[in-house]
């Protein structure tokens, strides 16, 4: 992993991954609520935290390649 300077400040850059990833989770999130697929799942709280981890995780994941 690597830091990014922004604004003279050195943050690393699983944040940029956590952004993305919150933007494509709710992207994401609301088709699956549109289409109803809460309604089917035991617990969707907990659904959705696997659908984030599961976003984030394929995002550094990409990244850190071979």
């Amino acid at each position: 992993m690597r830091e990014v300077a922004i604004f003279g400040a050195l943050v690393p850059a699983l944040l940029g991954y956590f952004l993305i990833a919150v933007a494509s989770f709710v992207v994401v999130d609301r088709l699956l609520a549109m289409a109803g697929a809460y309604r089917v799942l035991w617990h969707p709280p907990l659904a959705r935290l696997g659908l984030f981890l599961v976003l984030f995780s394929v995002l550094v994941l990409l990244d850190s390649g071979p």
